[in-house]
């Protein structure tokens, strides 16, 4: 694998222990679409195939075009599906036009769809790909830096239900994950930014060497210059790699990777998807951090640096207009309550997140407090 004056990486994720298969499928990161049909031929030989390529209508007008003219390559025929953009179009209705696209032109068992956009493309794909006909195969190119480095990898799809983000999904692995680096020039600074609280998260979790790198190229990364993005991709990729194939329908550690999504979920659907999903996760990994400080695993000072080091990032490390009890009371429906007890994602220290069963309701209430910003402290 070759790219000139951009490093390009090929990570294979292994997973054997699926209860369904055995499969291994390839990420990789390139900073154009140029080695797509090869890639592609790679994982998906059989040229007698019909693709359908999934998009929304931001996307889509900027890609499409090009992604399709290379599948046309090495597949039968290429159509487009094209939703309108937005989380409040991941639910049921989307996936039913979906289906109702899938039957009208004919896609059988052995037909492909290809997610061509961000988290909510993907996520919707994946769902409508492991449903119709009971599963079909699809493939990844995700265009946001947030898909790039966690929603395109693992299998998790889904959509939302009545609000409730993520409520109805399937465990359901793509066979391809095609990164191009270079989209991420056309992405709007909050989305980027958005993209590297996932980031941080990361790091936070499994790796507190990527953690310093992190903070040591902060410059670099928002400047995005090539080689650095690359490299930050390929290492948080690896950081989810290895967390999925340990738990690939988490049942145990995979869990470790919510960090900062409970109450981030709960703040998200509070202020009705108005803050993107990075930013809910930063504000969420901080009073995940905050709790941890509380319990005495974390110290102060940890805290705090934590808590600062999303500020160069562009994410949020406060927040007004809340009811800071109601985003408590949210919690309730995560869908990682498991008998009435809540999963909650701590940190032991940097780069060593741990798996709580005893966070209360008033050291949640406490950490909301914490992020809560009042006009009236200006004046304390």
């Amino acid at each position: 694998m070759y790219e000139v004056n951009v490093m390009s990486y090929e990570i294979i994720v292994n997973c054997k222990n699926m209860k369904s298969k055995v499969l291994d499928y390839p990420i990789l990161i390139y900073n154009s679409f140029d080695e797509l049909p090869n890639a592609l031929m790679q994982s998906v030989p059989d040229r007698d195939l019909s693709f359908c390529v999934v998009s929304d209508s931001h996307v889509s007008p900027l890609y499409s075009e090009k992604v399709i003219s290379l599948l046309e390559t090495c597949a039968k025929r290429v159509l487009l599906f094209e939703f309108e953009a937005g989380e409040q179009q991941k639910n049921l209705h989307t996936v039913e036009k979906l289906y109702s696209f899938l039957l009208e032109h004919q896609f059988g068992r052995k037909d492909m769809l290809i997610a061509l956009g961000g988290g909510v493309t993907g996520d919707l794909t994946g769902y409508a790909a492991a449903t119709y006909m009971r599963g079909i195969e699809f493939i990844q190119i995700p265009t946001t830096l947030l898909s790039q480095v966690d929603s395109s990898i693992g299998g998790k799809t889904g959509v939302d239900f009545d609000s409730y983000k993520n409520m109805v999904g399937a465990f359901k692995m793509p066979q391809l994950v095609y990164i191009n680096t270079s989209v991420l020039s056309t992405l709007p600074d909050r989305e980027y930014s958005s993209g590297m609280a996932e980031v941080m998260k990361s790091a936070l979790i499994k790796d507190a060497v990527f953690y310093e790198w992190l903070i040591d190229h902060f410059n670099e990364i928002n400047d995005q210059e090539p080689d650095i993005v690359s490299e930050m991709i390929h290492r948080t990729c690896l950081i989810k790699k290895n967390v999925v194939e340990k738990d690939p329908t988490e049942q145990g550690d995979r869990a470790l990777l919510n960090l900062g999504h409970t109450l981030g979920h709960a703040l998200e659907k509070y202020k009705n998807f108005s803050l993107t999903h990075g930013e809910c996760v930063a504000l969420g990994c901080i009073m995940a951090a905050y709790i941890s400080w509380k319990k005495e695993l974390l110290s102060m000072d940890e805290y705090y640096e934590i808590r600062d080091m999303f500020v160069p990032f562009d994410l949020p490390i406060s927040i007004d207009d809340i009811v800071p009890e109601e985003i408590v009371a949210l919690t309730a429906s995560d869908k990682k309550m498991t008998d009435g007890t809540l999963k909650f994602i701590l940190l032991k220290k940097i780069g060593k997140a741990v798996i709580h069963t005893d966070v209360n309701q008033d050291e949640m209430l406490a950490a909301v407090n914490e992020i809560f910003f009042q006009e009236e402290e200006l004046y304390d």
